[in-house]
Order: structure tokens, then sequence, then C-alpha cells
């Protein structure tokens, strides 16, 4: 019988770290990966030679990033892999590493996503099989158009849809790990020419580099160790599902995401309203309205309201993209899902300063790759 995340060997993030993301520049990954990977091994008060197992995501890297960048904290024999799932990278290594201590493979694992941009090899080029798009329709214009019929099927504006920007740049000046660390009004986002239709520069993320690391434990690492247990927040669930044929289904990228997160809700046993923190895959703003529809935090065609009435602010209902998201921390792929992990886990244990969201129990991680794929995470701080 299948089991879930929550009925094997319970999991825990012990550690966090991070390298800002920021515009490419002549840092080598390795300085990136490591510095991530430090701050984590600090965060958990554990030394390298604890851990057991470690997974690279990346995307842009290219093949055996693992091993030039993990043999400065010391070869120690332990199993590593690179994970490639586009967007996606740095969620599925947090996923393989959580499968590796629930199934009770290992007691201590490291999840660790590291990107610089470069050339993006896309294999579906690679397939011999043309589709009537090719290169007519770029992400920018698939999601202007998806914009925009959204404002004409539910009366939404452009300035609701620009009004996610104002909201992430907000949360992201508060955030030292972010590639934007600027508010802007709501004036800024509309102004300058458009990217694709109604969205603007602002309303697209920025593509740069980073890292981002997440140490998973079991409960009998946090008594060997002697971790903090109060400071361990436990992975309640981790799904991954692919794309099906949805039939008459407009996005879908938003289809995908409602099954993966209701999946993930029935595995944790919790419903929509026990939400307190998301972070979720805001690459054009258009995105978390479609998505937190799809999530069930409100209506098909109320997303434009919630976020304008402020129910999405820290602060409010449920705090969306309380780092800035996608659209103000940045997304350099490898790093992004195991960053999102890294910021829920701060939120829940009441260590995220300024952005702070007040009382936050339950967080919910959400990253789509182009392919497409969906992981989720959902995490709890038991007391």
């Amino acid at each position: 019988m299948k089991k879930t995340l929550r009925q094997m060997r319970p999991v825990y993030v012990a550690g966090i770290g991070l390298h800002r993301y920021q515009r490419m520049s002549d840092t080598p990954y390795v300085t990136l990966g490591l510095t991530a990977i430090r701050e984590a091994l600090a965060d958990a008060g554990i030394e390298w030679r604890a851990v057991e197992s470690a997974y690279t995501g990346t995307a842009l890297i290219g093949m055996a990033a693992s091993r030039p960048m993990l043999r400065h904290l010391g070869a120690t024999g332990i199993a590593m892999a690179q994970v490639e799932n586009a967007s996606a990278s740095g969620s599925t290594a947090v996923r393989q590493a959580c499968l590796d201590v629930a199934s009770g493979l290992t007691d201590v694992s490291l999840a660790v996503g590291v990107d610089k941009p470069g050339p993006v090899a896309m294999a579906p080029a690679k397939t011999n099989i043309h589709d009537l798009v090719g290169r007519r329709v770029v992400p920018f214009t698939h999601f202007a158009l998806l914009a925009n019929e959204y404002m004409n099927r539910y009366g939404a504006t452009a300035e609701q849809v620009a009004m996610v920007a104002v909201k992430n740049n907000r949360n992201g000046a508060n955030n030292p790990y972010a590639q934007r660390q600027k508010a802007v009004t709501l004036e800024e986002v509309l102004a300058g020419p458009p990217i694709s239709g109604s969205l603007t520069r602002l309303q697209c993320c920025p593509i740069g580099e980073g890292a981002a690391a997440v140490i998973v434990v079991s409960d009998d690492a946090i008594e060997k160790l002697g971790l903090n247990r109060s400071r361990a927040i436990r992975v309640t669930a981790s799904v991954s599902r692919s794309e099906r044929v949805y039939r008459g289904a407009k996005n879908f990228d938003a289809e995908l995401t409602r099954e993966t997160v209701a999946q993930a809700y029935e595995e944790a046993q919790i419903s929509p309203q026990d939400v307190d923190v998301i972070e979720l895959h805001d690459a054009f703003t258009i995105e978390e309205l479609l998505y937190v529809e799809a999530m069930g935090l409100c209506g098909e065609g109320e997303g434009a309201r919630m976020i304008t009435s402020g129910a999405g602010d820290i602060g409010g209902k449920c705090a969306i993209s309380a780092s800035g998201g996608l659209l103000a921390m940045g997304h350099p792929i490898g790093p992004t899902g195991a960053g999102q992990v890294a910021e829920i886990t701060r939120q829940l244990r009441g260590e995220a300063g300024a952005r702070q969201h007040p009382n936050a129990r339950i967080g919910l991680a959400h990253m789509v790759g182009v392919g497409a794929v969906c992981v989720v995470h959902v995490l709890q701080r038991d007391s």
C-alpha cells in the first residue's frame, strides 16, 4: 500500500542557508553553493561529516556539479546526485532529501540549489517533433495572453494584476537575500514600455544567480546530535506530479497546481484555510492570481480582489510570497524551490524579522517546472 510522507518516519528541516540572489557576476557557482551550505550547517548546529546524502538542484550549470563544490567541505564518501527538473529542480532536490530521511536510508540529508545564468539546452528541441507554436510564443507572451484572458473573463483590471508586484516588491525590500530590494508604487510598476501585452518589466521575475540549502533530519538525528528541537520544522507532505491532458482547460499549469496542492492538503491532513504562509511560483504577476484560486484560497475569478484587499499581505489572512516571491526575491532556477522551503521554515520559526507573518504555524511551498511538473511541500510547526 502506498505511503505518504506523514506516514513514514518524521522529517524535519533543521538548517537553512542562502546566498543572496543577484545579477550575473563572476562569482563561481562553488562559492554561491558553499555560502548557502555553510550557513545551513551553522543554522542546524551540525558539522559536515554528519550529512549522509546530498542532492544538488541545478538546471543551468551542467553535468557533475556536486563534487567540485562539496569536496571543499570534506571528502566523506557520501551519496550525491544532481537533480534537474527545470524551475522545480531545487524543490525536487528537497523532496529527494526528505525521502532519504523518511525511508530510513539516512538521518541527515542535504538539498542545495545553485545556478548561474547561461545557455539553456531544452530537450524538447532535440525530439525532432515540431509543434505549431514553435518560438512564436515565449513565456512572457504566454502569460500576457493569460492575463488578458483573465481580465476579460472576470473584469479584473491591469492595475489589480500589477498590485501583485507592488506587494511582492514591498516584501522583498525587507529580505536581505532578495535580488530586488526596493519597494515600488503601482505607478512605477505600470510605467515603461510593456514586455508583452499588459505585463511590464516589474511584473516579470528577474533571472540571476544564487544558492539555497536545506538540511533535513530525523528524530534520531535530533536526539543523537543534540539539535534544537524547537527550531526543527516538520515536513508533513511532499508531492510531485506531472501534467495530464486537461480537456477544456485554458491553463494547464493551474490545473496541475490544483491537483498537486489538493493531494498535498490530503497528505498533510489540512485544508486551504489552515495555511498561514505560501511561497508560490509567481514568475509573472498573473500567476499568483491563477494559483491562489487553484489552491482554494478563494473562488474562481476572485484572486485579483483577494490580493488588492490585503488578504495576501503579511499580517493578512495568508501571507503570500512573504520573501518577495520570484518577482522580487528572484528566480535563479536551481535554487528557487529550496529557497522557498527556507523562507517557510524561517516564517514558522518566527525568525523572519520585518516580514514575519504573525503566528505562522503551517506553510506551503509550490513550484512549477516547464515540462510540466509541479512540486509542493507542506511544513508545519509542531509546537
